[in-house]
């Protein structure tokens, strides 16, 4: 046999060794601190959720996992974020629908989610709420879309900002039903939110765990669940179906992401760490009373998921004619 060419030699061993020494550290992962980049500001669901599965991954992993508030541009500056950071998994993303928005609502994206972000696994939905200002006479949906059409251009709808699934939910309604209303966008939901609150809009579309105390401190007022059941948390308050528009539906989900070029056994370490977390019964009960619904999948299952949402809100985007330069 011909001993190989000294270069090819050196490249081979090269390769072996670096494979080994990723082999080595997927093995000996996690020995230090994680970050989980929220992309939203503090307060809405998305910091909610985020300091429940800090949490649970830190039991799971036995190291700390610290949560970063990193908000801005729709999620999108802490979406590019992670997808910017070394693919070594102490970096990942709690993501939600704006990673699905993004592509086809802004005309420049820095980062392609489907390209540059890797998927670990679903963790959570929850539905939204239509909600209005406790000083907006109309008890139903239907009573708000008569203000809204005796009054065009009276009212003002409060979303969390450009490539939110609030603000496409909110062109969503306003386009079906042809009515005028100013849409004014905020830096994340809760900020929006804090408007409502403050008589600043007068309606807004945010997650059950974002309104619900305020409704049930009637500084609020829920109009419908957008999601197919009601919920335990407002058992009050109707469906869109129940309340005559079963079109409207929003539903939040979340997703864990980690960079691109991140190891398939660190994924499926991450991926097992969340499921294990997902099935406890208090982590289970947490979630619920908050209005999520716990979800597992594979990193499989997961990607599927998050290609079949972009998709759709590319549909949604298209019809509402909403474009972000």
């Amino acid at each position: 046999m011909r001993p190989l060419p000294l270069m090819l030699l050196v490249v081979l061993v090269h390769a072996a060794a670096t494979a080994c020494a990723q082999t080595n550290a997927a093995a000996e992962y996690p020995v230090r601190a994680l970050r989980l980049v929220l992309p939203f500001p503090p307060g809405g669901g998305t910091d909610t959720l985020g300091r429940i599965v800090t949490q649970a991954l830190s039991d799971a992993l036995g190291q700390p996992v610290i949560a970063e508030n990193r908000p801005g541009a729709g999620g999108n500056i802490g979406n590019e974020a992670v997808a910017r950071a070394a693919p070594d998994g102490y970096t990942l993303l709690l993501g939600s629908p704006g990673l699905a928005i993004s592509p086809s609502l802004y005309r420049r994206l820095n980062y392609d989610p489907l390209r540059d972000l890797t998927a670990v696994a679903l963790v959570a939905d929850i539905p939204n709420v239509l909600a209005v200002h406790r000083n907006v006479p109309a008890r139903s949906v239907k009573e708000l879309v008569q203000l809204a059409r005796a009054q065009p251009g009276k009212l003002a709808f409060g979303t969390g900002g450009a490539g939110t699934s609030n603000e496409l939910g909110a062109h969503l309604f306003l386009t079906a039903t042809r009515l005028r209303i100013l849409v004014v966008p905020h830096r994340g939901v809760n900020q929006a939110t804090i408007a409502l609150l403050g008589g600043h809009v007068d309606m807004v579309i945010a997650g059950v765990a974002t309104v619900a105390p305020h409704i049930h401190d009637q500084k609020v007022r829920g109009l419908a669940v957008l999601g197919p059941t009601r919920v335990a948390v407002l058992p009050d308050v109707p469906t869109a179906a129940e309340a005559g528009y079963p079109w409207l539906q929003v539903r939040t989900w979340y997703i864990v992401m980690a960079p691109e070029g991140t190891s398939r056994s660190i994924i499926e370490r991450l991926n097992a760490a969340l499921s294990t977390s997902a099935q406890s019964s208090e982590v289970r009960a947490r979630l619920r009373k908050l209005g999520f619904e716990p979800l597992t999948s594979t990193p499989a299952q997961a990607a599927q998921f998050l290609a079949a949402e972009t998709e759709r809100w590319s549909k949604v985007v298209a019809a509402s004619g909403a474009r972000v330069e």
